[in-house]
């Protein structure tokens, strides 16, 4: 008798569940190994996943492309919370919003971490070039809601959202509350006052930091 359809896809859809839940573990394992050591060989990813080394090397044919993913995944999220943001009428509160989520998703400390340690690729291009577009979108409207410094420019948002990332303790859940305190203390610098006095040195210019992403060995 032949085997119903129902009966065929099961199993498979089992399968690509398993391996979805093995990526997910896997890239979960190598972003907690990789941010405390970016040298660590991708031994300790599968250790610390609890798979064997040859079921990562089924997905990542190496280090390299590891690094990659993670990065590009932090990428991709960046512009989601940009795009979702975007499609807030409020102009501020779409542009604070976006930091706040970033900042818990902690994007940046991936750029820190790991900016240097793999070549990006040409979607990894794309993306940031789109993430650039979102972010300059979102940074305008704040400024034409009359609640940004004028002296302020949206080179300095990177900069924000990678102090904050530098607020780290061994406790998640303090991590998430000191880096929203830090957090609002860095968006009220940006607001606009009187009397406020001109931020000092010339401002961080596009592509200042791009020399981070150049390989090095």
């Amino acid at each position: 008798m032949p085997t119903s359809p129902g009966k065929t896809e099961a199993p498979l859809a089992g399968r690509r569940a398993q391996a979805a839940r093995n990526d997910e573990v896997i890239l979960e394992a190598a972003r907690a190994v990789f941010l405390d050591d970016p040298k660590a060989p991708i031994a300790a990813v599968a250790e610390r996943a609890g798979v064997g080394i040859s079921a990562l090397y089924r997905r990542y044919a190496g280090k390299e492309d590891l690094l990659r993913q993670l990065c590009h995944d932090g990428l991709r999220r960046y512009v989601a919370e940009a795009e979702t943001a975007l499609a807030e009428p409020d102009d501020w509160v779409a542009f604070a919003g976006f930091v706040a989520r970033v900042v818990d998703a902690d994007v940046h400390s991936l750029t820190v971490h790991l900016a240097g340690t793999f070549t990006p690729n040409e979607e990894m291009g794309r993306d940031a070039v789109r993430a650039n577009e979102l972010a300059t979108a979102l940074f305008e409207r704040a400024r034409a809601s009359g609640r940004l410094r004028p002296d302020v420019v949206v080179q300095d948002l990177g900069l924000l959202l990678e102090a904050c990332a530098a607020v780290r303790v061994p406790d998640p859940e303090r991590t998430r509350q000191l880096r929203r305190r830090q957090l609002a203390v860095l968006l009220a610098g940006l607001s606009a006052a009187p009397g406020t006095d001109p931020l000092p040195g010339p401002p961080p210019a596009a592509g200042e930091f791009d020399w981070r992403w150049q390989r090095r060995e």
